[in-house]
Protein backbone atom coordinates (compact mmCIF):
# COMPACT_ATOMS: atom_id res chain seq x y z
CA UNK A 1 0.00 0.00 0.00
CA UNK A 2 1.39 3.41 -0.78
CA UNK A 3 2.09 6.44 1.69
CA UNK A 4 0.97 9.09 -0.89
CA UNK A 5 -1.85 11.35 0.28
CA UNK A 6 -4.17 13.58 -1.28
CA UNK A 7 -2.47 17.07 -1.09
CA UNK A 8 -6.04 18.28 -1.50
CA UNK A 9 -7.49 16.81 1.82
CA UNK A 10 -4.74 14.10 3.23
CA UNK A 11 -6.74 10.76 2.50
CA UNK A 12 -4.74 8.03 1.25
CA UNK A 13 -4.27 7.57 -2.53
CA UNK A 14 -4.71 4.97 -4.39
CA UNK A 15 -2.94 3.96 -7.63
CA UNK A 16 -5.42 3.41 -10.95
CA UNK A 17 -4.26 2.73 -14.40
CA UNK A 18 -3.82 6.32 -15.76
CA UNK A 19 -4.37 8.00 -11.68
CA UNK A 20 -3.92 8.52 -8.35
CA UNK A 21 -6.89 8.63 -6.48
CA UNK A 22 -8.54 9.62 -3.10
CA UNK A 23 -11.67 8.29 -1.81
CA UNK A 24 -13.16 11.98 -1.93
CA UNK A 25 -12.13 10.98 -5.49
CA UNK A 26 -9.45 14.13 -5.87
CA UNK A 27 -7.97 12.67 -8.97
CA UNK A 28 -4.13 13.26 -10.20
CA UNK A 29 -3.06 11.96 -13.44
CA UNK A 30 -0.19 9.93 -14.18
CA UNK A 31 2.49 11.53 -16.39
CA UNK A 32 3.57 9.00 -19.69
CA UNK A 33 6.97 9.17 -17.56
CA UNK A 34 5.11 7.22 -14.58
CA UNK A 35 5.32 9.84 -11.92
CA UNK A 36 2.19 12.09 -10.79
CA UNK A 37 2.04 15.46 -9.98
CA UNK A 38 0.87 16.29 -6.32
CA UNK A 39 2.09 19.88 -5.84
CA UNK A 40 -1.18 22.32 -6.01
CA UNK A 41 -0.75 25.75 -7.81
CA UNK A 42 -0.05 27.62 -4.64
CA UNK A 43 2.63 26.04 -3.32
CA UNK A 44 4.61 26.70 -6.30
CA UNK A 45 7.10 29.55 -6.19
CA UNK A 46 7.52 29.89 -9.79
CA UNK A 47 5.70 27.76 -13.11
CA UNK A 48 8.45 25.24 -12.91
CA UNK A 49 10.01 24.88 -9.51
CA UNK A 50 13.10 22.93 -8.89
CA UNK A 51 15.81 22.08 -11.26
CA UNK A 52 15.11 23.11 -14.68
CA UNK A 53 15.33 20.43 -17.82
CA UNK A 54 19.02 21.12 -18.37
CA UNK A 55 19.51 20.64 -14.82
CA UNK A 56 17.77 17.46 -14.71
CA UNK A 57 19.46 16.10 -18.24
CA UNK A 58 23.23 16.79 -16.41
CA UNK A 59 22.52 15.21 -13.36
CA UNK A 60 20.96 12.45 -15.23
CA UNK A 61 24.44 12.02 -17.44
CA UNK A 62 26.85 12.87 -14.91
CA UNK A 63 25.58 10.49 -11.95
CA UNK A 64 24.79 7.39 -14.60
CA UNK A 65 28.44 7.35 -15.38
CA UNK A 66 28.81 6.47 -11.88
CA UNK A 67 31.27 8.97 -10.63
CA UNK A 68 29.39 8.95 -7.16
CA UNK A 69 29.13 5.07 -6.64
CA UNK A 70 31.00 5.22 -3.75
CA UNK A 71 27.97 7.20 -2.20
CA UNK A 72 25.47 5.21 -3.37
CA UNK A 73 27.05 2.00 -2.48
CA UNK A 74 27.66 3.50 1.33
CA UNK A 75 24.06 4.12 1.13
CA UNK A 76 22.88 0.95 0.22
CA UNK A 77 25.00 -0.76 3.21
CA UNK A 78 23.38 1.72 5.78
CA UNK A 79 20.05 1.06 4.22
CA UNK A 80 20.44 -2.99 4.83
CA UNK A 81 22.06 -2.07 8.57
CA UNK A 82 18.79 0.29 9.48
CA UNK A 83 15.81 -1.66 7.68
CA UNK A 84 14.01 -4.86 9.04
CA UNK A 85 12.95 -7.59 6.94
CA UNK A 86 9.40 -4.97 5.49
CA UNK A 87 10.08 -1.55 4.29
CA UNK A 88 8.99 1.51 3.51
CA UNK A 89 11.42 3.80 1.74
CA UNK A 90 10.56 8.08 1.07
CA UNK A 91 13.64 9.62 -0.85
CA UNK A 92 13.07 13.34 0.11
CA UNK A 93 14.00 15.58 -2.72
CA UNK A 94 15.47 12.68 -5.20
CA UNK A 95 16.05 14.37 -7.99
CA UNK A 96 16.81 11.46 -11.31
CA UNK A 97 16.51 8.77 -8.67
CA UNK A 98 20.02 7.37 -8.81
CA UNK A 99 20.28 6.82 -5.08
CA UNK A 100 16.82 5.88 -4.83
CA UNK A 101 16.90 3.31 -7.41
CA UNK A 102 20.37 1.89 -6.15
CA UNK A 103 18.78 1.84 -1.96
CA UNK A 104 15.59 -0.12 -3.54
CA UNK A 105 17.13 -2.82 -5.86
CA UNK A 106 19.81 -3.33 -2.51
CA UNK A 107 16.77 -3.62 -0.35
CA UNK A 108 14.78 -6.00 -2.82
CA UNK A 109 18.02 -8.29 -3.30
CA UNK A 110 18.52 -8.85 0.15
CA UNK A 111 14.88 -10.25 0.03
CA UNK A 112 13.08 -7.81 1.69
CA UNK A 113 10.02 -6.14 1.16
CA UNK A 114 10.19 -2.81 -0.08
CA UNK A 115 7.60 0.09 -0.97
CA UNK A 116 9.88 3.00 -2.04
CA UNK A 117 8.57 6.40 -3.05
CA UNK A 118 10.47 9.51 -4.18
CA UNK A 119 9.46 13.04 -3.88
CA UNK A 120 11.15 16.13 -5.89
CA UNK A 121 9.91 19.47 -6.57
CA UNK A 122 11.16 19.53 -10.10
CA UNK A 123 9.24 17.56 -12.86
CA UNK A 124 11.92 17.73 -14.97
CA UNK A 125 13.84 15.04 -12.65
CA UNK A 126 11.14 12.72 -12.02
CA UNK A 127 11.03 12.48 -15.64
CA UNK A 128 14.31 10.65 -15.54
CA UNK A 129 13.62 9.59 -12.16
CA UNK A 130 10.37 7.06 -13.13
CA UNK A 131 11.99 6.38 -16.41
CA UNK A 132 15.06 4.98 -14.07
CA UNK A 133 13.32 2.98 -12.33
CA UNK A 134 9.48 1.11 -12.65
CA UNK A 135 9.24 0.28 -9.28
CA UNK A 136 9.39 2.98 -7.27
CA UNK A 137 6.00 5.87 -6.81
CA UNK A 138 7.54 8.75 -7.87
CA UNK A 139 5.97 12.38 -7.05
CA UNK A 140 6.61 15.86 -7.32
CA UNK A 141 5.92 17.71 -4.02
CA UNK A 142 7.19 20.16 -2.05
CA UNK A 143 9.38 18.39 0.99
CA UNK A 144 7.87 21.25 3.34
CA UNK A 145 4.28 19.79 2.55
CA UNK A 146 5.11 15.68 1.75
CA UNK A 147 1.85 14.30 1.05
CA UNK A 148 3.04 11.02 2.72
CA UNK A 149 0.74 9.70 5.24
CA UNK A 150 2.30 10.21 8.96
CA UNK A 151 4.17 7.62 10.99
CA UNK A 152 4.73 5.50 7.54
CA UNK A 153 8.54 5.59 6.79
CA UNK A 154 10.80 3.02 7.84
CA UNK A 155 13.82 4.99 5.79
CA UNK A 156 14.04 8.25 4.78
CA UNK A 157 16.76 9.70 2.72
CA UNK A 158 17.81 13.15 1.71
CA UNK A 159 21.20 13.69 -0.62
CA UNK A 160 21.58 17.32 -1.01
CA UNK A 161 18.56 18.49 -0.27
CA UNK A 162 16.46 20.68 1.21
CA UNK A 163 16.07 19.99 5.30
CA UNK A 164 12.84 19.90 6.21
CA UNK A 165 13.14 18.58 10.10
CA UNK A 166 9.46 18.78 10.63
CA UNK A 167 8.35 17.29 8.24
CA UNK A 168 10.56 13.95 8.40
CA UNK A 169 9.86 14.16 11.83
CA UNK A 170 6.16 14.19 11.52
CA UNK A 171 6.25 10.83 8.26
CA UNK A 172 9.47 8.71 10.33
CA UNK A 173 8.55 5.79 12.18
CA UNK A 174 9.04 5.66 15.38
CA UNK A 175 12.71 4.10 15.75
CA UNK A 176 12.64 4.89 11.72
CA UNK A 177 16.26 6.08 10.26
CA UNK A 178 17.20 9.41 8.67
CA UNK A 179 20.42 9.29 6.12
CA UNK A 180 21.26 12.98 5.50
CA UNK A 181 23.73 13.60 2.75
CA UNK A 182 26.20 16.67 2.91
CA UNK A 183 29.13 17.47 1.58
CA UNK A 184 32.18 16.66 3.08
CA UNK A 185 34.53 20.04 3.54
CA UNK A 186 37.10 18.70 -0.02
CA UNK A 187 34.20 18.18 -1.78
CA UNK A 188 35.24 19.38 -5.49
CA UNK A 189 37.90 21.12 -4.35
CA UNK A 190 39.52 21.30 -7.56
CA UNK A 191 36.57 22.34 -9.32
CA UNK A 192 36.48 25.33 -7.22
CA UNK A 193 40.44 26.25 -7.37
CA UNK A 194 39.50 26.64 -10.70
CA UNK A 195 35.64 28.32 -10.50
CA UNK A 196 36.74 31.23 -7.84
CA UNK A 197 40.07 32.98 -6.97
CA UNK A 198 39.52 32.53 -2.67
CA UNK A 199 37.96 28.48 -2.52
CA UNK A 200 36.81 27.94 0.84
CA UNK A 201 36.22 24.56 2.21
CA UNK A 202 32.96 23.22 3.36
CA UNK A 203 32.25 23.76 6.91
CA UNK A 204 31.67 20.51 9.55
CA UNK A 205 28.51 20.69 11.35
CA UNK A 206 26.82 18.47 13.36
CA UNK A 207 23.56 19.82 14.49
CA UNK A 208 21.28 17.94 17.15
CA UNK A 209 17.28 18.10 15.92
CA UNK A 210 14.42 17.82 17.79
CA UNK A 211 13.00 14.21 17.58
CA UNK A 212 16.05 12.61 16.26
CA UNK A 213 18.96 10.80 17.85
CA UNK A 214 22.68 10.98 16.19
CA UNK A 215 23.93 7.22 15.73
CA UNK A 216 27.03 8.05 13.48
CA UNK A 217 28.22 10.33 10.77
CA UNK A 218 30.05 8.12 7.65
CA UNK A 219 32.44 10.20 5.35
CA UNK A 220 32.95 8.57 2.11
CA UNK A 221 35.88 9.92 -0.20
CA UNK A 222 37.40 9.44 -3.79
CA UNK A 223 38.83 10.92 -6.53
CA UNK A 224 37.32 11.08 -9.33
CA UNK A 225 38.69 11.28 -13.19
CA UNK A 226 36.09 13.54 -15.53
CA UNK A 227 37.87 12.66 -18.97
CA UNK A 228 36.02 15.65 -21.18
CA UNK A 229 34.19 18.94 -21.33
CA UNK A 230 30.88 17.33 -21.24
CA UNK A 231 31.73 15.46 -17.79
CA UNK A 232 33.12 18.30 -16.24
CA UNK A 233 30.21 20.73 -17.22
CA UNK A 234 27.59 18.09 -16.18
CA UNK A 235 29.01 18.21 -13.14
CA UNK A 236 29.09 21.84 -12.80
CA UNK A 237 25.83 22.31 -13.84
CA UNK A 238 24.76 19.96 -11.04
CA UNK A 239 25.75 22.10 -8.20
CA UNK A 240 24.99 25.69 -6.74
CA UNK A 241 28.61 27.11 -8.05
CA UNK A 242 26.60 27.00 -11.62
CA UNK A 243 24.27 29.88 -10.65
CA UNK A 244 27.06 32.17 -8.65
CA UNK A 245 30.28 31.17 -10.30
CA UNK A 246 31.93 34.72 -12.00
CA UNK A 247 32.09 34.49 -15.64
CA UNK A 248 36.18 34.40 -15.54
CA UNK A 249 35.55 31.02 -13.26
CA UNK A 250 33.44 29.49 -16.17
CA UNK A 251 35.67 30.41 -18.93
CA UNK A 252 38.48 28.77 -17.18
CA UNK A 253 36.67 26.04 -16.43
CA UNK A 254 35.29 25.46 -20.16
CA UNK A 255 39.18 25.45 -20.99
CA UNK A 256 39.52 22.22 -19.36
CA UNK A 257 39.87 19.20 -21.49
CA UNK A 258 39.80 16.98 -19.05
CA UNK A 259 39.58 17.15 -14.69
CA UNK A 260 40.63 14.87 -11.40
CA UNK A 261 38.62 16.03 -8.55
CA UNK A 262 38.23 14.94 -4.67
CA UNK A 263 34.81 14.06 -3.53
CA UNK A 264 34.03 14.12 -0.21
CA UNK A 265 30.07 13.11 1.07
CA UNK A 266 29.00 12.95 5.25
CA UNK A 267 26.16 10.69 5.36
CA UNK A 268 24.63 11.74 9.10
CA UNK A 269 22.96 8.77 9.95
CA UNK A 270 20.03 9.51 12.74
CA UNK A 271 17.13 7.63 15.05
CA UNK A 272 13.77 9.33 15.45
CA UNK A 273 13.27 9.10 18.61
CA UNK A 274 10.75 6.41 20.37
CA UNK A 275 7.90 8.75 22.22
Amino acid sequence: MSILCCPVCGLPLVREETAWRCARRHSFDIAREGYVHLLPANQKHSKAPGDDKGMAAARNRFLTRDYYLPLREALEGLALEYTGDSVTLLDSGCGEGYYTAGVYHTLCQAGKAVDATGVDISKFSLRWAAKREKGIDFAVASAYRLPVASGSVDLLLNCFSPLAIEEFRRVLKPGGAFLYVVPGPEHLWELKQILYDRPYRNEEQRIPYEGFCYDRVMRVENRIHLPDQEAIHDLFQMTPYYWKTPREGTERLAQCGALDVQISFDIHAFRRTIL
